[in-house]
């Protein structure tokens, strides 16, 4: 290979995070951990499911596993030893905009963990019989997942919240879509997507840049950029009453969303500290208020799911078939309360001080450094420092949290999706008035 190019490197605000581009567009970010032994290290490829045509729903998932079942270096089982033998972790995983294989190892063991992800991304076999025996693998786990509650009612939510759009549809794809998988289109999309432009490579811990940017030089730096003629627009949200009967069912899943903002918006920190004094925790309002003064409900939650050019911002709550409608006027009692009335300043101060402190808690293993480094490059194009984002969350106030709860908390945009033994459960749009 070429060892004749030099990458280009960017000083960092943050002294001990640094950032190179190859010439052909892989982009290389590091933070150095000196007080640990471990290195985690991943290569990002920015293609989730939501860049799949809809006849090939789950091709990305499927190819983060068939990468695992053979290379041209590297049968199944040598891939598996690799990094177990010594003592390390080898992983990988499939979101809506995202795939990222990954391994953990000591940092004697860089060298070795690079090599084996390089040769799982590159040098993928994709043999007609092991795409036949995965297929049956991965319906299999669509199966599991269906037989989980907590999930399904999700899927049902977000398919029909996002419909006919891609982030609306499954990222392990349907059982007709994945048996429809065949070798040549495995081959054409890996093509497409598994390409230099498209690939971040991040790694914290005990590392020394410049010698991981020469190792990740040593195997990528021959790859060319691939056009693949791909575009999509931001998904139009849909507010959809959707009453699904499953009978075996014992409890009702109730799941509630509507349309929040994109990752990059600038009230993205007003949105956490809203989602955790409304639901992140167990002194959150729907928590007080659903499980411990009406004990309604065992698990209630919120959630948001920003996405680059678009989001969702969900609650979930399983309950009795009885107490089903008085856990949605709960809910949006809450709702209206956040939009009607400022936040209190002890509530307030007690939702940011819970936001800072798992951002700080979060962000303490080289495994979520690693992620965090990889994601800020891809969705922000630079690395937003603790410091940084800890004064933005600091910065929130009553008024904030208002202003994000009055513009997104419509009532034409509220969704809900039930799911269970239904008995003729009945919800109407004026159940929903925020």
């Amino acid at each position: 290979m070429s060892t004749t190019i030099s990458p280009i490197t960017v000083p960092s605000a943050t002294s001990d995070i640094q950032r190179a581009v190859l010439p052909n567009g892989v982009r290389v970010i590091t933070e150095a951990m000196p007080h640990v032994r471990s290195v985690s290290l991943g290569i990002w490829v920015t293609s989730g499911s939501r860049r799949e045509d809809a006849p090939e729903n789950g091709i990305t998932h499927f190819i983060e596993h068939m990468v695992f079942k053979g290379t041209t270096n590297r049968s199944a089982e040598e891939i598996a030893r690799s990094v177990d033998s010594v003592g390390g972790n080898l992983d990988a995983f499939t979101s809506k905009e995202n795939v990222c294989f990954n391994a953990k190892v000591l940092d004697e063991h860089v060298p070795l963990a690079l090599e084996v992800l390089a040769d799982l991304v590159r040098n993928p076999l994709f043999r007609a019989e092991d795409i036949s025996r995965e297929q049956g693998v991965i319906l299999q786990e669509i199966k599991m997942d269906e037989d989980n509650p907590d999930y399904l009612v999700h899927e049902i939510f977000t398919q029909n919240f996002w419909k006919d759009h891609p982030l609306g549809r499954p990222i392990l794809g349907t059982k007709d879509t994945v048996r429809a998988l065949r070798e040549e289109t495995v081959r054409r999309y890996y093509g497409q997507w598994f390409a230099p432009d498209h690939l971040v490579i991040a790694a914290a811990g005990n590392l020394q840049h410049e010698r991981f940017v020469e190792l990740v030089r040593h195997w990528f730096d021959d790859l060319r950029p691939v056009a693949n003629g791909h575009s999509e627009g931001p998904p139009k949200s849909h507010a959809r009453i959707v009453l699904r009967n499953k009978k075996q069912l014992e409890q009702v899943q109730v799941f509630l969303g509507l349309p929040s903002h994109p990752i990059v918006h600038e009230g993205r920190y007003a949105w956490s500290v809203l989602n955790t004094l409304l639901g992140g925790g167990m002194s959150s309002r729907l928590f007080q208020n659903i499980r411990e003064r009406q004990g309604l409900a065992y698990a209630v939650f919120s959630d948001l799911n920003p996405y680059r050019d678009a989001g969702m911002f969900c609650v979930y709550a399983g309950t009795g078939i009885q107490t089903v409608p008085q856990v949605v006027r709960s809910v949006i009692a809450e709702l209206r309360d956040l939009k009607a009335n400022p936040v209190p300043a002890e509530e307030l101060r007690r939702a940011k001080d819970g936001v800072k402190g798992s951002l700080m808690l979060g962000l303490e293993s080289t495994g979520a450094r690693m992620s965090h480094l990889a994601r800020q490059e891809i969705y922000f194009g630079r690395q937003v420092s603790l410091d940084e984002m800890l004064e933005r969350v600091e910065a929130v106030t009553a008024d904030n949290v208002r202003d994000i709860a009055a513009e997104c908390f419509v009532s034409e945009k509220v969704g809900v999706t039930v799911l269970g033994n239904l008995n003729g459960l009945k919800i109407t749009r004026s159940d929903l008035e925020i």
